[in-house]
């Protein structure tokens, strides 16, 4: 009803409205130049060159005009199915499919692999379509900064990332634990492996196995966490020495020759924090379709089936064929390992953890009391006593040794001896008055000009003294000290 109050010409208006909507630019082109026509303001071979084609093409496109209108310009596919177009019910089962509670996390790219495997076949980009169409996947906009972009290293081996990811990998069938991952810079080629926890000797046990199957790399590129950087500050001998305070991982990487970079921030481990994003969306959902709960499971997995094909599908070429992994040492078990620095006793026993240790005398030669040694546990809980490169042969003490205490001689105590007779101690003392009680006793000085009366019993150097001073000369033995 509504449409026929706007009338005839009202209704062609609208229509042409609609049409014009529909209209691309191009389209909307060959619009103006047919009115142009129309209106006898232009000739075919004129609307022939503006339009760019040949003077038969604008022909058929004029008389499409004259006998459609503006609906003859738009093109005749528009609105139809390509013929590259996936049949209906394909549709509607992969988008059944991807309703399951299993697929419910699944994204477009990974949801396309695994109905692969099952022959329905569908690109990743076509699945994106029909599931935002069916208002099953809503699009996420992430705000964008700017970062420095870091070139690759060339060649295989020359710097590889680790990092542990934590995160909830088994989905509530089993405690959390961590994702200790190695990413080689160059071709991210990965070894992964699951621990309880992140810690030295989680990064001991996956360093091994890289450098076992690879070799020695030349740098490791790490976070700031306290495994690979030591908070505490430098003791004043390091100070001195122009050493800095190393973790235990940090000193084994020196021992090996590996270059230990920190990261300032996580977003300069890029590479790997990127596939840590990866494996938390991909190894979950494939532990979930493989039924797996425990650790050693897991661990068995990644090594017999996951890492392989993950490894084939992501890895690239390097940009140099050269591989710069080196030998592996020998002595690697003992490197990756913790050390401490002890003293050696007196009786040439040596403490470290609560434990002692009794040194072999076959090592007599090498004065080893008050020296330093080194106290190596292996990560199988062996230990090691070193010396300058020497191990020691040692035996553990069940307890602390008892310390022997040296006595001392006791000094004689003197007696003590009463004063004399004639002591000024045991003099009496007179009660005459002020004067009479400071002249008591034998001071030897002199007459005072205060008034004060003379020592009663004057000693021989006083009396030598006056004697001098009335004759006007000095004595070569008062020259030494003062009179009056």
């Amino acid at each position: 009803m509504e449409m026929s109050l706007l009338g005839r010409d009202g209704v062609s208006h609208f229509v042409h409205y609609v049409e014009t909507l529909t209209m691309n630019r191009k389209e909307r082109n060959r619009m103006t130049i047919m009115a142009g026509v129309k209106a006898k303001a232009l000739s075919q071979v004129q609307a022939a060159d503006l339009l760019g084609l040949s003077y038969r093409q604008a022909k058929r496109v004029w008389r499409r005009y004259q006998d459609q209108g503006d609906a003859g310009l738009v093109h005749r596919l528009r609105g139809k199915p390509g013929l590259r177009h996936k049949p209906l019910p394909l549709r509607v089962q992969v988008l059944g499919r991807c309703a399951e509670e299993r697929y419910a996390d699944f994204g477009p790219t990974l949801m396309a692999e695994e109905l692969a495997k099952e022959g329905l076949v569908v690109d990743h980009d076509t699945l994106r379509r029909w599931l935002l169409a069916a208002g099953n996947r809503t699009v996420r906009r992430r705000r964008q900064q700017h970062r420095q972009w870091r070139e690759r290293k060339p060649c295989f081996g020359a710097m590889v990332q680790l990092d542990g990811s934590h995160h909830d990998w088994f989905e509530g069938r089993r405690g959390k634990c961590v994702l200790m991952v190695m990413v080689d810079d160059a071709t991210n080629r990965i070894r992964v492996r699951f621990f309880e926890e992140e810690t030295t000797r989680a990064s001991y046990d996956l360093l091994e196995g890289w450098v076992r199957q690879n070799g020695l790399l030349g740098a490791l590129y790490v976070d700031r966490d306290s495994i690979y950087r030591c908070e505490g500050q430098s003791s004043v001998a390091d100070q001195l020495a122009g050493r800095e305070r190393q973790t235990q991982f940090g000193r084994a990487m020196e021992q090996l020759g590996v270059e230990l970079i920190l990261a300032n921030s996580p977003q300069a481990k890029g590479r790997v924090e990127r596939m840590n994003g990866v494996l938390q969306d991909r190894l979950v959902k494939a532990l979930r379709l493989a039924g797996i709960n425990d650790l050693e499971s897991a661990n068995r997995f990644l090594e017999e089936t996951f890492l392989r094909e993950f490894n084939r599908r992501f890895e690239r070429v390097a940009a140099s064929p050269l591989d710069a992994h080196r030998g592996v040492p020998r002595d690697l078990d003992e490197v990756l390992s913790w050390e401490e620095e002890r003293v050696v006793q007196r009786d040439w026993t040596v403490a470290c953890e609560g434990q002692w240790y009794q040194l072999d005398r076959q090592h007599e030669a090498l004065s080893l009391s008050g020296r330093k040694v080194v106290v190596r546990t292996l990560r199988d809980g062996q230990v090691q006593l070193v010396y300058r490169g020497r191990k020691l042969k040692w035996k553990e003490l069940p307890q602390r040794p008892a310390r022997v205490e040296q006595s001392k001689p006791s000094k004689p105590v003197r007696a003590i001896k009463p004063p004399a007779a004639n002591h000024p101690w045991r003099r009496p003392l007179l009660r005459a008055g002020r004067s009479a009680r400071l002249g008591v006793g034998d001071s030897g000085q002199p007459p005072l000009r205060s008034g004060f009366p003379e020592s009663p019993t004057p000693s021989r150097r006083n009396k030598e003294a006056i004697a001098v001073n009335k004759k006007g000369t000095f004595s070569s033995k008062l020259q030494r000290g003062h009179f009056y």
